[in-house]
């Protein structure tokens, strides 16, 4: 079973690995820390999607439907 520390450096590695190989494949002639960093940042945060719908208690007669 895996622990949260290893789940969490599997995202870091796995974000990392994303960022430089879209890197590469933009021809970057550097690596661009900043969007390295950032990839890092959501892949520890993610942003979570947005709902759809409404909760129960927003529902009223006119958009319970």
């Amino acid at each position: 079973m895996a622990s949260a520390d290893d789940s969490r450096r599997q995202a870091i590695v796995t974000a990392i690995t994303a960022e430089l190989d879209r890197q590469a494949k933009d021809g970057e002639p550097r690596v661009n820390i900043e969007a390295l960093a950032n990839a890092v940042e959501i892949a520890l945060d993610p942003v979570a999607p947005v709902s759809e719908g409404k909760h129960p208690a927003e529902l009223n007669a006119n958009n319970d439907g």
